[in-house]
């Protein structure tokens, strides 16, 4: 089986070389766009919490009744 020469070995000067090229490429959100997309970010998790908290209350409501047992 023969080496494969085609891959070049680069050292970590080459890496953030190569990082530096690519975030100059990156188009960065103005102020507005960030606060809008953290709006939205929060109050997506804020309803992911009270949906999931109100299916285990649901579930927990359902458990008790079910096995009529309380818990202390």
């Amino acid at each position: 089986m023969a080496k494969d020469t085609s891959k070049k070995k680069t050292g970590i000067g080459e890496y953030f070389k190569g990082v530096k090229v690519e975030m100059k490429k990156v188009v960065w959100p103005t102020k507005k766009e960030a606060v809008s997309y953290t709006a939205v970010v929060i109050v997506t998790c804020a309803l992911f919490a009270l949906g999931f908290w109100l299916i285990d209350t649901g579930v927990l409501a359902a458990l008790k009744h079910i096995l009529n047992i309380t818990l202390a």
